[in-house]
């Protein structure tokens, strides 16, 4: 058989391909795509095979297999003993995910054998925050008396727990803990590069200097008695600020 196929049905299948011993459906184009699945209640396309590949998708410059799907999952891959869903690229990326919620959702552990590349700065884990209204981020946050935290309020106070992630460039890049709450939580981060807000009124901030809690609610200040900074401190400034309030990033390193 040397010409093309088209088939369409209403409300079955419109290719099926069989075999036991090779490829049950091919699809081969020099310009455009190898093979189309197109549905609006099931699936694009299925494969199944007991012995080889369900689903097989080789392209020498663009993408192997590329699924679309605006309720439901772009690809699915079942398997039993190999590998549900398999990419390979020789000089690109082997699998890509893009989600409007997830980009990937994993059921289970997952191993790694190379490294893990995060483009976001900290480290932060999720918390209830005392009362209704919202923190925002790059404020200083104190362990309340319920649990739960607050924006500090007081100087070099050791309750001091972090500070909210998330505000200027930095994005966090792990959030821990996080879970379905009809509460108030949000991410703060514990470690890495987070933009904070600073009080410089008492004494200017320069590069490198430690930051303690202010009175100022929700602000660091530079933390210019050490004796008093043990066990209150927030962090190192990577950059200065001569005077008044602002948003500067710094480096977490509670102590």
């Amino acid at each position: 058989m040397t010409g093309p196929i088209e088939a369409s049905n209403d409300s079955g299948v419109s290719i099926h391909g069989a075999s036991k011993t090779n490829i049950g459906v091919f699809g081969t184009s020099d310009a455009g795509r190898g093979v189309v699945g197109v549905s609006g209640g099931n699936a694009g396309v299925e494969g199944n095979s007991t012995g080889g590949d369900g689903v097989y998708g080789s392209s020498s410059a663009g993408r192997g297999v590329v699924g679309v799907a605006s309720a439901a999952t772009g690809v699915e891959g079942n398997s039993a003993d190999g590998a549900g869903v398999y990419g390979f690229s020789q000089n690109a990326v082997g699998v890509h995910g893009r989600g409007g919620r997830l980009a990937g959702y994993f059921e289970g552990d997952v191993e790694v054998t190379g490294d893990i590349r995060l483009a976001n700065a900290d480290c932060a884990e999720d918390f209830d925050i005392h009362g209704a209204e919202i923190a925002e981020p790059g404020t200083v946050m104190v362990l309340s008396d319920e649990g739960a935290l607050a924006p500090c309020g007081r100087a070099y106070d050791k309750r001091v727990a972090g500070v909210i992630s998330g505000a200027g460039s930095y994005k966090p890049g792990i959030v821990l803990d996080t879970q379905h709450s009809g509460g108030n939580r949000s991410p703060v981060a514990l470690l890495g590069k987070v933009y904070c807000k600073v009080d410089a009124d008492d004494s200017a901030i320069e590069i490198g200097d430690l930051l303690t809690t202010s009175g100022t609610p929700g602000h660091a200040m530079k933390a210019a008695d050490a004796g008093q900074a043990f066990g209150s401190v927030i962090g190192k400034a990577l950059r200065p600020l001569c005077k008044g309030r602002g948003l500067i990033p710094i480096l977490i390193a509670l102590q």
